[in-house]
């Protein structure tokens, strides 16, 4: 479905990706981890067109979209829902509004059509008579949902998650979690879902790849990553503060200092 080939980007000196590659299978959920500022979210704005890589390619459904024109560009971002982080809603919309935002502003179905579509977009997230409210009158958890419910409005073969429960309770994460998986199973998608919660990505993966320094070091279904001997991923999955990846930064750091 999704193929990242020996991707490369850099913002100014500072290289994010570096000979990415990553193969996303057609029904698959696919978590990415790894730590804060490794270019987890880069990566899905290459996915959607956003940015521009440097070298190497994206193929969405065989179509390398880093060659496409904008106009086919919009055919593929159409098959694709994203959810942000922080679920990134309209502050002077009604929930409504911001569930079918990409169907009022982009297709020429009927508005009644768009109203049921998300009527039924909100149910499928255990949300209902909410339509006509603002995001300030609903909680921290209801707004994500909300954004689940706009991504799935389209109909999309694709769903991306950024940070889909950054922010949350435990207990409210673990309803997102629940959602997505219950999200896939009905809606049959392939997702890619970025996260450091090690939780969500177990519970929710059907493989985890790790980023880290711009490319993926690891891959394997929960169980394989968490009995990895790999010493990066090892610090990573459980969270010690003393290892390979700390040692490289304090290395970096202490060079930093000693430059006159």
């Amino acid at each position: 479905m999704i193929k990242i080939e020996k991707l490369y980007k850099s913002f100014h000196s500072f290289r994010v990706l570096d000979n990415c590659s990553l193969e996303i299978n057609e029904g698959e959920t696919k978590v990415i981890i790894g730590r804060s500022g490794c270019g987890k979210s880069v990566l899905l704005k290459h996915i959607v067109g956003v940015l521009e890589p440097d070298a190497g390619t994206i193929s969405v459904e065989n179509k390398i979209v880093n060659e496409l024109d904008e106009k086919e560009m919009d055919k593929v971002r159409m098959q694709i829902g994203m959810v942000f982080q922080g679920g990134a809603l309209f502050d002077s919309l009604t929930v409504e509004e911001n569930v079918g935002f990409v169907l009022y502003e982009y297709s020429k179905l009927d508005r009644s059509i768009i109203r049921q579509r998300v009527e039924e977009s909100l149910a499928l997230v255990g949300l209902k008579n909410i339509n006509d409210k603002m995001p300030s009158e609903i909680s921290g958890g209801m707004k994500k949902r909300v954004a689940l419910a706009r991504a799935v409005c389209m109909r999309p073969k694709i769903i991306l998650y950024d940070e889909p429960t950054t922010g949350l309770d435990p207990i409210a994460a673990d309803a997102i979690n629940d959602l997505i998986k219950d999200l896939h199973d009905k809606l049959k998608v392939t997702s890619i879902v970025v996260t450091h919660d090690m939780n969500s990505a177990y519970k929710i993966a059907d493989r985890i790849a790790m980023l880290y320094r711009g490319r993926v070091i690891a891959e394997g279904n929960s169980a394989e990553i968490q009995n990895t001997t790999h010493p990066v991923v090892r610090q990573f999955i459980t969270g010690a503060a003393n290892g390979p990846i700390t040692d490289a930064e304090n290395l970096v750091f202490g060079n930093l200092m000693n430059v006159d």
